[in-house]
């Protein structure tokens, strides 16, 4: 089983993308992870700068705007899905989407409608498109996403366990059957190390934080054993420690965008090297 790693666009948005691309390309990536809310001319450029270089992307969103009554949500969630996966061209689409999809208020009913939403466009597009566990969002906890994946055995998730841990404010040693489920339901990961009071630790290297680093580890590697037994090919991560307010700024040597990509590159080489056996096919 191959892993490719995306790197987050999350955070350099202020960098022009053939520099970006130039240094995702140097550190290894196998693409990017990009939210596209810019024009539709931009998107076309990005996508030969990527076609350059070489490289692929997923894409990761959540609804934009400002949509008081529900149904206009629902229209504007379709709506911006269709067009994010249109993105691209003949030989180079979206490997998926990351929904950030549904608020954390929203009914059992509104879930559905939104899970359904998400299920139409991805049969139509071709474009496999994956919940995202996040704070704010429907999936904003262990305890509400359980039952959904009960009662669809289809649902994908992309797994960014930190929320989770930071919801709930602890390392859900008391509902590992839900986070048993999760793992089963995830296709991607989203590796960015979280701890019981935040989404993002200081310094993930730090002796401090060894037991959440262990956390995240203990899930990741149960992950990475059920692709396996699924034979799945590739398996897909993106490292993702966020900017400022995710991450804590004071007392760091380098500038924002340098500590954000010191982390990321901390992080996928701590799992490369981690996970090295499955590369070599031997785990």
């Amino acid at each position: 089983m191959k892993i490719k790693f995306f790197c987050p666009r999350w955070g350099f948005e202020n960098i022009p993308w053939e520099n970006f691309l130039a240094d995702v390309k140097t550190e290894g990536y196998a693409g990017v992870e990009w939210f596209p809310y810019s024009r539709k001319e931009d998107h076309d450029e990005v996508i030969r700068s990527l076609e350059r270089n070489q490289l692929e992307f997923c894409i990761v969103m959540a609804v934009s705007g400002n949509h008081g009554k529900f149904q206009d949500y629902l229209a504007a969630l379709k709506d911006q899905l269709l067009k994010l996966c249109d993105i691209g061209n003949k030989t180079l689409r979206p490997i998926h989407v990351s929904a950030q999809a549904g608020r954390e208020y929203f009914t059992e009913n509104q879930i559905e409608e939104c899970l359904a939403c998400c299920e139409t466009v991805s049969r139509r597009t071709g474009i496999p498109i994956y919940q995202e566990t996040h704070r704010n969002k429907w999936s904003y906890a262990a305890h509400v996403v359980g039952p959904f994946l009960d009662r669809h055995p289809e649902l994908t998730l992309t797994l960014d366990i930190s929320h989770w841990f930071c919801v709930s404010e602890s390392y859900l040693e008391d509902q590992a059957s839900t986070v048993e489920k999760a793992i089963q339901h995830a296709r991607h990961i989203h590796a960015r190390i979280g701890h019981i009071e935040g989404p993002q630790v200081w310094e993930p290297s730090a002796p401090e934080y060894a037991h959440a680093l262990e956390a995240h580890f203990k899930i990741w590697d149960q992950w990475i054993q059920a692709m396996i037994r699924k034979s799945s090919s590739v398996c897909t991560i993106t490292p993702e420690f966020g900017p400022p307010p995710y991450m804590v700024f004071a007392n760091r040597e380098g500038s924002p965008v340098q500590e954000q990509w010191r982390l990321n590159q901390w992080m996928k080489s701590f799992l490369e090297k981690r996970y090295e056996r499955v590369l070599n096919k031997s785990i």
